[in-house]
């Protein structure tokens, strides 16, 4: 039986920020087709992980390769090959409000690709269509939407380009559970359909069961344990079992600065 290929593989990452120590010596790999989610407290390093493999911070030592290709230093040439790769859908959404809906949508094409205004409204709408959106939303501002249907734009602009790699920042922020479900489901769908390599990074639980293959945790920059969704509950590691209840009780000590009256 063949073996999937690596599509991601991080060794050793180390990132700071002055005296911050942010990643300690990550090692992940991620393999093609599949969907990886990372969990961990704020400030534990997943965005700059995140970013890290997006080219937007440069690490201070360590591997990243895609496809086998070494991008950790980050040339131009490495930047533009994993941009070309990748759909990203952002915590707030992040669309432009002085643009439409299917402009939003087809960002890339038409300012990246340099495509053909009628080509690329088409290709958005299709998009919106596989989100469960409308034609006629296409022509709406985004301050026209509701969150939901925000997140969904964001989606559907996502994979807007066919990439074979999408990354999903706090993808059900500021959702209501059923609205939430909805985007896992779509994000759940829309990997599967076009066989994309998916890294997402959540606080939320129900999500995180929803749309991992695998699920990794860091702690104190580094990577403390990995294992599928259904282990979540019965990890045998006390941090993951402390954060996946949110108890404040156990040995993740949250650092709290204690207000004194004078």
């Amino acid at each position: 039986m063949r073996e999937t290929p690596v599509k991601i593989e991080v060794q050793g990452l180390q990132k700071s920020f002055g005296a911050n120590h942010v990643l300690r010596g990550i090692d992940l790999d991620i393999a093609a087709g599949k969907s990886l989610v990372i969990i961990g407290g704020s400030g534990s390093g997943k965005s700059v992980l995140l970013k890290s493999i997006l080219g937007l911070v440069k690490p201070d030592r360590g591997s990243i390769k895609v496809d086998g290709r070494e991008v950790a230093r980050q040339s131009a040439r490495d930047k533009k090959f994993v941009a070309a790769q990748t759909g990203m859908l952002f915590q707030g959404a992040a669309l432009f409000d002085s643009l439409s809906v299917w402009e939003n949508v087809a960002f890339r094409l038409l300012y990246g690709e340099r495509g053909g205004r009628r080509a690329s409204k088409k290709k958005a709408i299709d998009c919106l269509a596989q989100v469960g959106l409308a034609p006629e939303v296409g022509d709406l501002r985004p301050s026209e939407l509701s969150g939901g249907m925000q997140k969904r734009v964001s989606l559907a602009r996502a994979i807007a380009s066919d990439p074979q790699i999408l990354f999903f920042d706090e993808p059900t922020t500021g959702l209501d559970p059923i609205m939430s479900d909805v985007i896992n489901n779509l994000i759940v769908d829309r990997v599967k359909a076009i066989g994309a390599t998916a890294i997402s990074i959540t606080h939320d639980m129900a999500s995180a069961r929803k749309i991992a293959d695998e699920v990794a945790m860091i702690y104190q920059g580094v990577i403390i344990w990995r294992g599928g969704p259904d282990e979540l509950n019965d990890s045998g590691n006390p941090m993951v079992d402390q954060f996946v209840h949110g108890r404040a009780d156990g040995p993740i000590q949250m650092q709290v600065r204690k207000f004194v009256r004078r």
